[in-house]
């Protein structure tokens, strides 16, 4: 009889070597799915993940790590406070929209001027809209104990809408003889993002993405709010005893992963994009779930996990562009990676019992 057992502890195997076990599996099971569709597995395989580092344009394809992971590990990050408490935002895709929009909205309202000071307001804006979008289904959680899960997902269609109305709409180009679109931002150096190193791919947003990573760790190990949030998520009725007030902390973590997910979208829009358009957002709020939980929700193992999960993106454009894979095929291979984390993740508290026999 096959049957899951409660471990008295949780094992610390399981804890840590989970993630590298889904990476290997999603690459054995990656690479069935790559063969079925007539494709080499070893090929692809290799293209995602060895050539971006050590191929013949390594040192191009390195720099776009940094711009893949950037907004990555920030949006992980901010989700990763979240989840932590017990606070689950799937709705980090629309938060990224609407900082992008927000952000740009103030940029493009005094172009053509030049001032030093207008991209740090857009920063600020970037992060406020973010903030205010996540609010929505905070507010609504604290108040009328709605699903956060819920509203936030259901809130990114609405920022994707807002989104199609700003590209044909109120922020678009009113040179761009009728193509959808905001202005390109790189016509407007006091509001771009450019490379802070030529040719290391290395922008704001890279930058950011690393402070807020350290600051992150910072703030669970050695401040009372981290304290209280890992107390939550690991012990709620002990956090309610110890005086942690749920509402302030739905508020403080879907506030913070709001902020940093539209500071993701400033960057990316002001940068790597450089313009509103329909098809801006690419996933990103999505994927960086993804990597929350590789890294473990720990802010040091989301850096790794961040620039782990730009390979497939780098790698996974490379193999579409060299070996004609579907761009649909890769999204799926991201895919297993998340199924296979949170199944592994089983074994970390159970374990599988087969009559007197133990799976460890």
């Amino acid at each position: 009889m096959l049957r899951l057992e409660k471990r008295p502890i949780p094992s610390r195997f399981w804890l840590y070597g989970t993630p590298v076990v889904a990476v290997i599996l999603t690459m054995i099971f990656g690479g069935l799915l790559f063969a079925l569709m007539g494709v080499n597995p070893f090929a692809v395989i290799k293209t995602i993940f060895w050539d971006p580092l050590f191929g013949e344009f390594a040192f191009y394809l390195r720099g776009q790590l940094l711009v893949k992971a950037g907004p990555l590990i920030l949006i992980a990050i901010g989700l990763s406070l979240g989840f932590r408490a017990g606070i689950w935002n799937i709705g980090a895709e629309g938060q990224y929209i609407m900082g992008a929009i927000v952000g740009a909205a103030v940029g493009l309202a005094v172009f053509p001027t030049e001032n030093r000071l207008i991209y740090p307001v857009m920063v600020l804006a970037g992060a406020l809209g973010g903030w205010a979008w996540a609010m929505i289904p905070a507010i609504l959680k604290t108040r009328f104990n709605t699903n956060e899960i819920l509203v936030s997902l259901m809130l990114v269609y609405v920022a994707q809408t807002i989104l199609a109305k700003a590209s044909t709409g109120f922020l678009k180009n009113p040179e761009g003889m009728g193509f959808p679109g905001s202005r390109n931002f790189s016509s407007f150096p006091a509001a771009a993002n450019p490379e802070l190193i030529a040719g290391s791919g290395l922008h704001w947003g890279g930058v950011a993405a690393f402070v807020v990573a350290v600051a992150a760790w910072v703030l669970l190990s050695r401040h009372i709010i981290g304290f209280q949030i890992r107390l939550s998520g690991q012990a709620p009725r002990a956090a309610r005893f110890a005086g942690v007030a749920p509402q302030r902390l739905v508020v403080l973590c879907m506030g913070l992963s709001g902020a940093l997910a539209g500071l993701a979208g400033l960057f990316e829009v002001t940068g790597p994009a450089g313009q509103i358009s329909i098809d801006f957002n690419v996933g990103y709020g999505f994927t960086a779930i993804i990597v929350a939980f590789l890294g473990r929700l720990n802010p040091l193992g989301i850096v790794l996990a961040g620039i782990l999960m730009a390979l497939t993106y780098v790698g996974g454009e490379m193999a579409s562009t060299n070996l004609g894979l579907p761009s649909a095929a890769i999204q799926v291979f991201q895919g297993m990676l998340l199924f296979f984390l949170l199944a592994l993740d089983l074994f970390t508290n159970y374990r599988l019992r087969f009559g007197l026999r133990e799976i460890a």
